[in-house]
């Protein structure tokens, strides 16, 4: 099959960049600096906050304050993550346009991650969906560990099929496979997307890897050829997973840019404004970016 001709991007670095980071808060205007700068440079997909118990993911704590403090850029959907309903009533309170439930293809890391199993979880994400789809707020799917599990090792394809095809059929508009601890391989993730796309059309996935073994980007050209256009990234590589040992930051978006451009795909997003605010946010944070294209980018500008 042949490359798209476009991807969509959809940004993480502001839930699934900053959920994990240790030590102190982020703060609040942090969180929406970065969230301006990332719509300003062109992306229209921005999940900024996730609406998770404090105890659990303390990062996210301040998710109302930054959704009220965004100035919201006509064309850009600035989403959320609500596991249960109280976090999609919360959501909703401050005008949240779409949000994101959660799920796993491997049943242990479902127990550690949630405290239940995959069937649980998805029971539990049917009042979610209801009350969303009445409120007119559209929800993403995620299935997480796609390719790997901490866990349980490698997780065959018809696994993930068959998550992804619950999510979409419970009325998930767009369903994003996660590689969660970055262990995918080209042919793994062809063949899990080979799986899948027989039970959720092509154009209603999405993929999500982390780069902990350095294949994210083979990966994803892997699944490009195999007809996915819509790529989650985070600036600057942010990220991981507090219940996914090992796993290191998802794919940056600066290096998804640099390859897409490569193969003359179009995103409308400038790749220069990224970069620039890869080295803008991993300052805040007291490191540098850990993706290549901002690391050598830096290198050439000095």
């Amino acid at each position: 099959m042949a490359l798209p001709t476009s991807v969509r991007l959809f940004e993480m670095a502001p839930r699934d960049g900053l959920q994990n980071e240790p030590g102190a808060i982020v703060p609040s205007a942090t969180k929406i600096a970065l969230i301006q700068r990332l719509a300003s440079a062109g992306i229209t997909h921005i999940e900024a906050a996730s609406f998770v118990s404090p105890k659990w993911v303390p990062q996210m704590g301040d998710a109302a304050e930054v959704m009220r403090g965004i100035q919201r850029q006509p064309g850009v959907v600035y989403s959320a993550l609500t596991p249960n309903l109280k976090g999609l009533e919360n959501a909703l309170a401050v005008g949240v346009e779409e949000v994101a439930v959660f799920g796993a293809a491997s049943e242990a890391f479902s127990q550690k991650n949630i405290n239940c199993s995959i069937a649980d979880s998805l029971a539990r994400f049917e009042p979610v969906l209801e009350r969303a789809h009445q409120a007119g707020v559209r929800v993403r799917g995620y299935v997480s560990c796609v390719l790997g599990c901490p866990y349980e090792g490698d997780i065959a394809p018809a696994k993930v099929a068959s998550v992804a095809k619950a999510l979409y059929e419970m009325g998930c508009y767009e369903v994003s496979l996660g590689d969660t601890i970055g262990v995918g391989t080209p042919l793994a993730a062809k063949r899990m997307i080979e799986a899948t796309r027989q039970h959720v059309p092509i154009e209603h996935l999405a993929a999500h890897f982390h780069d902990t073994y350095g294949m994210a980007l083979a990966n994803l050209y892997a699944v490009m050829e195999e007809g996915i256009s819509v790529i989650d990234a985070a600036t600057a590589g942010l990220g991981g997973c507090p219940y996914a040992k090992g796993a290191s930051g998802n794919v940056a978006t600066e290096d998804v840019l640099y390859l897409l451009e490569g193969l003359g795909i179009e995103t409308g997003i400038d790749l220069q404004a990224i970069i620039d605010t890869a080295f803008w946010v991993t300052g805040e944070l007291g490191r540098k970016p850990s993706s290549k294209v901002a690391l050598a980018k830096g290198l050439i500008q000095q």
